[in-house]
């Protein structure tokens, strides 16, 4: 194996070998569920897709607002509920096959098809019959409002209107994936064979060179993708790892550009020594304790209750966590124009007495719980915490639980859990996206709470032209969820992770996407 030396003697690393190649080292947070766009739900397993897929729009970093893609443009009807997104002229999948309209119609149906179950189907209910097909009530889709009358056309049918389709259409959810890759026989599987290297098939400004499983993911350069001779960047290396410590030893060896995060104890350091290498950018997000309302103790909402006003947000946030905002609600403080009006506070008498009238005064009783999170520094320490404060305030132990990620999202998803540490990051600047997710028929609730009276307001603002009343239909959806406490908010946050200073093109981005075709690698001044 040839071996390549500096003119000190110092070996290489992937980094200084990076400018002559144009080769993006990237940190992932863990190993991905699969690269199949459709099945994902974790936001760095998006990272991947955004690499290897783009859908009809994408979200520009830094407005937030969608911006045409695949498609060129798109016109909306009067009424609203008519959307035609023109696509661009030759475009071409990996493999050199031509992409067209109807690709974009069988990913649509595939995405909402009910033998896959994907739990993302939900945010494309807007199209009419979407929910219908997606339910099993109308099998063939039928009614379902997805036409590709000619090969660079693809109109778009709504119930009802629904400004935020275009941001909708962003989502890995919406990219298109390869029909004729993937039938026959694979129409009824979750993708599992068709995403391995030599298969996968996409339309990004990446394709798929190499998986090796917990190691990394390789990309090379798309040459069929719309904008190929403009992209920089050669490839990009994906590495997954289990936590920031073992990131930021990874960065500071030179084997990566760019990290997720950073571990806590060395903020401070960056912060006041090597602040070109740190980034906090603003992020629309909030994490949160998932509940499941299916099973004893938190079948009762006063249990439930009980735990979410035993949390001292602001201790976690300032000592914990070192950033971010404490959060009373799910929905981020002026997402758009709106901010909650209702919230959990923290109010220890409170939780003591409604835990007494659930039958555990004292804590005592009190069964032996577990509260679950993937692996990482940060979730370990705000547990560790949140495992004392409950301790203090209502006299009760629960067991902390590190699972892979993969394993704690299929946990959540079965509903095979207590309690679940989750975060959730906005799709799209509205209200919506955060509170869409606890909808009943969301593949994303996994709490197995289900309450009409929310479900009805939070549809019904789907729908709401006048942007006061849709407001304040949100209000009352989210002092609804909070009052249910299916789940209990922590924090709002912020992005904080370590960047190269070659990286060029990587912008602040509130919804937390990068567009790599725009990204390239320049010598550090």
């Amino acid at each position: 194996m040839l071996v390549t030396f500096t003119a000190c003697g110092r070996r290489e690393t992937p980094v200084d070998t990076a400018l002559e190649t144009q080769t993006l080292h990237v940190a992932l947070e863990a190993e991905p569920r699969d690269l199949d766009p459709q099945v994902q739900v974790a936001f760095s397993d998006m990272h991947v897709s955004l690499a290897l897929f783009e859908g009809l729009t994408a979200v520009d970093e830094a407005t937030s607002e969608p911006v045409p893609a695949a498609a060129e443009r798109w016109e909306v009807s009067d009424d609203g509920r008519t959307w035609t997104f023109y696509l661009r002229e030759d475009l071409k999948w990996s493999d050199g096959e031509a992409l067209v309209a109807e690709d974009f119609r069988y990913s649509l149906r595939r995405a909402l098809s009910p033998s896959q179950q994907f739990e993302y189907a939900y945010v494309l209910y807007p199209i009419a019959g979407a929910e219908d097909f997606n339910a099993g009530r109308d099998p063939e889709g039928a009614r379902l409002g997805i036409a590709a009358p000619d090969a660079r056309t693809l109109v778009l049918t709504l119930s009802e209107p629904n400004p935020a389709l275009a941001a909708i259409l962003a989502l890995p959810i919406a990219f298109p994936v390869p029909q004729h890759v993937i039938e026959p026989p694979e129409a009824e599987e979750r993708g599992r064979r068709w995403t391995r290297p030599g298969t996968l098939v996409g339309n990004g400004p990446f394709r798929l060179v190499e998986w090796t499983p917990n190691q990394r993911i390789v990309t090379e350069r798309n040459p069929h993708f719309r904008t190929a001779e403009e992209t920089r960047l050669g490839g990009i290396v994906f590495y997954p790892y289990e936590n920031a410590p073992a990131q930021e030893a990874a960065f500071r060896a030179g084997q990566i550009h760019l990290t997720t995060g950073v571990p806590l104890s060395r903020i401070a350091a960056y912060r006041g020594e090597q602040p070109e290498r740190l980034r906090e950018d603003p992020f629309l997000s909030t994490g949160f304790l998932r509940f499941n309302t299916t099973r004893r103790p938190f079948d009762d909402v006063r249990a439930r209750r009980a735990f979410a006003l035993a949390i001292d947000r602001e201790a976690l946030v300032r000592h914990v966590l070192l950033g971010g905002l404490p959060a009373s609600a799910l929905t981020p403080p002026k997402t758009g124009d709106y901010t909650a009006r209702a919230g959990v506070t923290f109010d220890p008498e409170a939780a003591r007495q409604l835990l007494a009238e659930a039958g555990f005064p004292g804590g005592r009783g009190f069964p032996k719980i577990e509260i679950m999170t993937f692996t990482s520094e940060v979730n370990q320490r705000l547990l560790e915490a949140l495992q004392q404060q409950w301790r203090a305030e209502l006299g009760v132990e629960v067991s902390l639980v590190l699972k892979e990620q993969r394993v704690w999202l299929e946990d959540e998803r079965q509903l095979n859990y207590d309690i679940s540490n989750a975060r959730w990051i906005g799709d799209y600047v509205d209200p919506s996206t955060f509170l869409e997710v606890f909808l009943g028929s969301s593949g994303n609730n996994a709490t197995g709470w289900s309450d009409a009276e929310y479900d009805a307001w939070v549809e019904a603002a789907r729908s709401e032209q006048d942007e006061t009343k849709r407001l304040e239909l949100f209000q009352q959806a989210e002092a609804r969820l909070l009052e249910a406490a299916a789940i209990a908010p922590i924090y709002h946050g912020t992005s904080t992770y370590l960047i190269h200073p070659s990286v060029r093109g990587w912008k602040p981005a509130l919804l937390g996407f990068h567009r790599f075709q725009d990204v390239w690698l320049e010598e550090a001044r």
